[in-house]
């Protein structure tokens, strides 16, 4: 019971530093407005830092089954297989964070704004798949060509 209580500080204070970590990285800003912004590298020091905590449960775990203490030794490998879900989740995060998704092209024309596509009859009197402005001609809807 010691072990599990001493681990489960060990995970509070090592996500109180890695959240103070972000938080610090979340509070120096992006840069000037209007510059454009690339994705930020991958980070893996909070994957590295759970894998490590993740890989000392996982030995403290098999410590306890092979000393002949069955039950806080599957306890154990439920703290480990959580822990594992848990810097799975962190990596999946940071990666998405270092690789967005790209925006979606837009075909717009010189001062026309780029509108979505409806799907559905009202306001497309011909059926073109373009959002008319005013319900007219084709002259008046929006990425007509026309």
């Amino acid at each position: 019971m010691l072990v599990l209580v001493l681990e489960v500080l060990g995970a509070l204070v090592m996500g109180v530093f890695l959240l103070a970590r972000g938080w610090e990285r979340a509070v120096a800003g992006d840069g000037p407005i209007g510059t454009v912004v690339e994705a930020p590298p991958m980070d893996w020091t909070p994957t590295v830092w759970c894998a490590g905590f993740t890989l000392a449960v996982l030995i403290v775990a098999v410590g306890f089954l092979r000393s002949g203490h069955p039950y806080a030794g599957g306890v154990q490998l439920c703290v480990a297989a959580f822990a594992l879900l848990v810097t799975l989740g962190i990596w999946n995060d940071a990666y998405d964070r270092a690789h967005p998704a790209p925006l979606p092209p837009c075909p717009t024309r010189a001062g026309v704004v780029c509108e979505p596509r409806l799907t559905e009859n009202t306001g497309d009197p011909g059926r073109s798949g373009h959002q008319c402005r005013s319900g007219g001609d084709s002259q008046e809807c929006a990425d007509s060509g026309g």
